[in-house]
């Protein structure tokens, strides 16, 4: 078999499959190759004309098929079967090689991959890829980390079957070394759960206060996604509320099961959060929110808990009530976006991989489930002060807050007082007000720590830590 392809992909299931199609379709040749070699066969036979596939059906014809540098993707599910695989191919290949890692893996799995591999001299890439599976055929964005000597060779590839901005600029670029592309696609991933667990919390409170049918709370989705809620999410949650069960004839989200699924990319988002003390509190209401929906047995035993039954507005003040929740809405997007970029450059910068937060927010532009038009304008904050230290720092986002707070507050107010649980909206707030506090009652909770753990607290009025006798005089001392 001759090596003529430029790009070789194992691993196709719809996403695999998707992705081999689209470098094929972008003019690529493209080697193929699936464990059961009868899908190799099929992909070649149902999309053949797309492009030139060379079809594999061992791991050493795929191998052999790749012009050097050899640039073979996986695309298998993560953990174990991805280290088979890997397994599987490192000793085919030779000092250069790259091994690309297109699944949903944990950013820890991926650094200790790139470092095995490094040793042998083969190159290790771990790939961010949002867009799913329409994504991956037309064009998603790509999250590579690796070695910059790895991007040179892998990134003209990716850009050009990237997705593309709107001003024309490919939605991928080298996040950083090792790990860093999957800790930014994982960090993605919290921030979709948390527009999601907002977005839902808003047609909540649409439909039980402001009492909207879901077809009227669609075609006020649709009138958002004109203004500066512009985003993918926003757009297709007007095409749900708007579908009508063709069996039952009744509105679809009526009939869907409300417990939703997660595959825990939204969790690995929180839980790096702790170990890193990042606060990315709307974001863990969200995960948790998805946690609660779906514990039916606990649910079902508090169906009778006491609490305030919704009484729906109607006319003037459900328009009036509608635009207040838009306002709740964007403002706790802002801050969803905001802890995510926190937790982004923390990352960057507990692991050194020297992030570029501006190029994040350029490569979300486009193909990734939360793209959204006020990406431009996170993009244009951090390239303005590269030190941004919060996007609440950026005066054009601190004013639309500023603006949007006095209805969000009242949201969450009508919420409380009708019973509407609104975890995302109330954290989102929670944090906001928290950062603006000018005291908080954590020295409280330092005086607690030390009275119980002679844990030490520092003081406002000179330097140094310090330690109360609380069983003795309750005299001071310092202990430094």
């Amino acid at each position: 078999m001759s090596s003529t392809a430029q790009i070789g992909v194992t691993g196709l299931a719809v996403m695999g499959s998707n992705l081999a199609r689209n470098f094929a379709r972008n003019g690529f040749t493209v080697a193929v190759h699936n464990r059961t070699a009868a899908k190799t066969r099929a992909l070649v036979a149902e999309h053949g004309d797309e492009g030139t596939f060379v079809a594999a059906e061992s791991a050493k014809e795929f191998v052999d098929a790749l012009e050097r540098p050899r640039r073979l993707i996986v695309m298998v599910k993560a953990g174990e079967p991805t280290d088979a695989v890997i397994d599987e191919f490192a000793p085919l290949l030779e000092p250069g090689d790259v091994i690309i890692d297109g699944g949903n893996a944990h950013f820890e799995d991926t650094r200790r991959r790139e470092r095995q591999l490094r040793e042998r001299g083969i190159h290790f890439v771990g790939v961010g890829i949002s867009g799913g599976e329409e994504g991956a055929l037309l064009g998603p964005s790509i999250m590579p980390g690796g070695s910059a000597e790895s991007y040179a060779s892998l990134g003209p590839l990716l850009e050009k079957i990237a997705a593309k901005a709107a001003d024309g600029t490919p939605c991928t670029s080298h996040i950083g070394p090792d790990g860093a592309g999957h800790f930014v696609k994982m960090v993605h991933n919290g921030i979709e759960y948390a527009d999601m667990q907002l977005i839902a919390e808003a047609y909540h409170l649409l439909r039980d206060v402001a009492g909207y049918s879901p077809a009227r709370i669609a075609e006020t989705f649709r009138a958002w996604n004109r203004g500066r809620l512009d985003s993918y999410l926003i757009e297709i949650t007007a095409e749900v509320l708007a579908h009508t069960d063709a069996a039952t004839g009744r509105p679809f989200v009526d009939v869907v099961a409300d417990a939703a699924e997660q595959k825990g990319t939204g969790r690995w988002t929180v839980q790096i959060a702790l170990d890193l003390g990042v606060p990315v509190s709307g974001i863990a209401e969200a995960v948790f929110a998805r946690s609660v929906s779906g514990h039916a047995a606990l649910r079902a035993a508090s169906a009778e808990l006491a609490g305030p039954r919704a009484t729906p507005l109607s006319g003037a003040e459900a328009d009036a009530f509608a635009a207040q929740v838009e306002q709740a809405l964007y403002a706790s997007k802002i801050v969803s976006y905001t802890q995510g970029f926190h937790q982004i450059r923390a990352g960057s910068e507990q692991y050194e991989w020297g992030v570029d937060p501006g190029a994040v927010a350029a490569l979300w532009r486009g193909g990734c489930i939360i793209r959204a038009a006020f990406l431009d304008r996170i993009k244009a904050a951090y390239d303005a002060r590269p030190d941004l230290p919060s996007l609440l720092s950026d005066a054009g986002f601190a004013g639309e807050i500023a603006a949007a707070q006095d209805d969000w507050r009242a949201v969450l107010v009508a919420a409380v007082r009708q019973g509407i649980p609104v975890p995302a909206f109330a954290a989102s707030l929670a944090y906001y007000d928290a950062l603006r506090a000018e005291r908080l009652p954590a020295a409280l909770t330092q005086g607690q720590r030390d009275f119980f753990g002679a844990h030490t607290y520092r003081r406002t009025d000179r330097e140094g830590s310090f330690h109360t006798l609380w069983s003795g005089d309750r005299s001071e001392v310092s202990t430094d």
